[in-house]
């Protein structure tokens, strides 16, 4: 399949925040489904687009996916330090699974950071539920950080990646 990777149009903000919102709400990601407060934010990608960059994943004019880059010093950044990159909010349309739109999403990242001058690593937080992306990450090479696990909320541990870029 060729999928292509750009960047969002705003035309697309409103589709993408949906698709994003979807691919958590039926992997069940949200703890409080749809009255689960991190949904609103899953859906602005309006919100988030000037302060990253929101590259999507589309195959024959059809959006797959969507991912936000957090360049250093972005507002994005839960967890980058000096020298890192990171990227959120990763999502596949359920439908548009295992046709490798996830996988080109991280490796969009993964150049965006390479392009950066003074980035060498690039970092994501996870939950232990989002099994699939995990797939992803150790297939590209990502290790795990542990020492930098955290918790945005009580109950929630958010795993941590990194990788030399």
């Amino acid at each position: 399949m060729d999928i292509v990777i750009r960047a969002a149009a705003v035309a697309e903000y409103e589709e993408l925040g949906g698709i994003t919102a979807r691919a958590y709400l039926d992997d069940g990601l949200l703890d409080f489904s749809e009255d689960d407060p991190y949904l609103s934010r899953l859906r602005d990608v309006a919100g988030r687009a000037p302060d990253g960059e929101v590259l999507v994943a589309e195959h024959d004019g059809t959006l797959l996916g969507c991912v936000t880059f957090a360049p250093p010093g972005s507002p994005l950044c839960d967890i980058a330090g000096p020298g890192e990159a990171e990227f959120r909010m990763l999502a596949v349309s359920p439908a548009a699974r295992g046709r490798g739109a996830g996988e080109a999403l991280v490796r969009a990242c993964m150049t965006r950071a390479r392009e950066l001058e003074g980035v060498d690593h690039l970092v994501l937080s996870t939950t232990d539920k989002m099994l699939g992306a995990h797939r992803i990450y150790h297939r590209l090479g990502f290790v795990r950080t542990p020492e930098r696990d955290w918790y945005p909320i009580p109950g929630l541990p958010l795993l941590t990646y990194r990788i030399e870029v």
